[in-house]
């Protein structure tokens, strides 16, 4: 890597106009690949889209219409609960966008009625339409922002919350359906959460960023308050010229690498950053 090389920060309209394309295109893959794959096959892979399926199965009610009537409460209680509009409209457009697309597509026909199949692919589609809502600084709201609310008054972790509401659909569906179809779902879950790794460029449920900087104060507040995560500062030397080189190391969740590395590039352009993953995180924050 060339460290004198300089990246000219990209303007402020173009990047909202490309995360906007960023969260409607997610939402849309994900949407389509819900009605394509797992609905009609019925996979109840988690998340509220999973809680949708079940109702739909029961009643009739079209999914869209449970997402919607979900989605919006959860998103107000997360504006009440966890400080103001801290999600912005980002949040409330894939909210609101991936029921819209859901019912729009709703006579789309699928050519697949492989359970198998359809819980591979099915999850590939929704983990490329979550990860792509990811880069853009968003999420599509339901089971995170309960999540988070969950979190916030209990204590419990965050990855601690997603993994119970996940295994409840799940296993609901397994009275609903019939436990196979359960087991089809896990496999969906799973799928989705790798392939949301690849479209993160290697984004996991944590990462470690070992951070090389000449500029290790601005670097280290900078992710002190915007990112919200613990930095610890280690002591480095340069192979060749053998100088004093600090390194930054910092643990953070899946969602939050892009905006970290955005963020050390603004604060420093120069800098030196590598992500690799963490098998397994105990303590604040992460404590399992």
């Amino acid at each position: 890597m060339n460290w004198k090389k300089r990246r000219e920060p990209m303007p402020k309209n173009l990047e909202r106009t490309l995360n906007t394309i960023l969260i409607l295109a997610g939402s849309s893959i994900l949407a389509i690949s819900y009605n394509l794959f797992l609905l009609p096959n019925r996979i109840a892979s988690g998340g509220l889209s999973g809680f949708a399926t079940i109702v739909y199965e029961m009643t009739g009610i079209e999914p869209a219409i449970t997402l919607w009537s979900l989605n919006i409460p959860v998103f107000i209680a997360g504006i009440l609960l966890l400080g103001g509009w801290k999600y912005g409209g980002k949040t409330l457009a894939g909210t609101l966008f991936v029921p819209l697309v859901i019912y729009l597509t709703r006579n789309i026909e699928s050519a697949v009625t492989d359970p198998l199949l359809a819980s591979l692919f099915g999850g590939i589609g929704v983990g490329i339409g979550l990860g792509l809502v990811f880069r853009a600084y968003a999420s599509t709201g339901g089971t995170d922002l309960i999540a988070q609310i969950i979190h916030k008054y209990t204590g419990v972790s965050l990855g601690a919350c997603v993994f119970i509401m996940d295994g409840l659909i799940v296993l609901t569906s397994a009275f609903v359906f019939s436990l196979e179809y359960a087991l089809y779902a896990l496999i969906a879950l799973f799928v989705t959460g790798k392939t949301i790794d690849i479209v993160q460029t290697g984004v996991g449920y944590a990462k470690v960023a070992l951070i090389i900087t000449r500029q290790e104060k601005d670097v280290q507040n900078a992710i002190l308050h915007q990112v919200d995560r613990g930095v610890t500062r280690l002591s480095g030397e340069g192979g060749y010229t053998q100088d004093p080189r600090p390194v930054l190391m910092c643990v953070v969740q899946q969602n939050e690498v892009t905006k970290l590395k955005q963020l050390v590039q603004t604060t420093d352009e120069e800098a030196f950053v590598i992500v690799t993953n963490a098998t397994e995180v105990l303590g604040k924050g992460f404590k399992m």
